[in-house]
């Protein structure tokens, strides 16, 4: 397995489950350059496709960029900044999706902190603003079954300034009613960004 492309894991892996085309249509001609995984504070990952349960996803996570190659390579440049979106398109269940995408989370402003040439281990992304989503954990309903959960990772416009998402937009609804039926891929498409990275997770509901 280690003669495997880790980027073409990532379609792969996301085709597997459906998330392309569920949440990533092919139009949208996905190709990660942006290796991440997301941490929590209990230690946990998402890690393509694990299962997890809600109690070991409760609090906030961290997003850690994983090194490839040269500093110029992938998230390369301590400049470039990300959007992370989080969403669920198995609202309330797989087999009846009728609010999908529920939006768990949404923050800008991530950076990848400068490389130096001898650093080899993973680097923590620095959350220079607040949340725009609150996170919210996972939460399947009873019976539901197992849901995905998928994390985007969009690099920001760099010729615009400091990108922000305007006040009042949909994104700072945090309300449970107020998350439903969102779409991440058109988010991007309304604000410029660029999808470069994605991972998932599993959370089966309490029967």
């Amino acid at each position: 397995m280690s003669n495997v492309d880790p980027l073409a894991e990532v379609t792969a892996s996301l085709a597997s489950v459906q998330l392309i085309p569920d949440v990533i249509p092919p139009s949208a001609a996905f190709s990660p350059s942006v290796l991440f995984s997301v941490v929590w504070p209990t230690g946990k990952e998402a890690l393509l496709g694990n299962e997890l349960t809600r109690d070991e996803t409760l609090d906030e996570p961290d997003i850690v960029f994983t090194p490839m190659g040269t500093p110029n390579s992938g998230e390369g440049s301590s400049e470039t900044s990300y959007t992370l979106v989080m969403c669920d398109p198995d609202a309330p269940s797989r087999a009846d999706p009728k609010y999908k995408e529920f939006r768990h989370w949404v923050i800008t402003g991530l950076k990848s902190p400068a490389r130096t040439s001898d650093q080899t281990s993973s680097l923590s992304a620095l959350k220079t603003k607040p949340s725009t989503t609150p996170y919210r954990p996972p939460g399947p309903p009873p019976g539901s079954g197992l849901h995905r959960y998928v994390f985007l990772l969009f690099e920001e416009p760099s010729s615009a300034g400091e990108f922000t998402i305007p006040a009042g937009s949909p994104e700072y609804g945090a309300a449970l009613e107020e998350r439903r039926s969102w779409g991440a891929i058109k988010f991007g498409e309304t604000y410029g960004l660029k999808l470069v990275g994605a991972t998932f997770f599993h959370v089966r509901s309490v029967e």
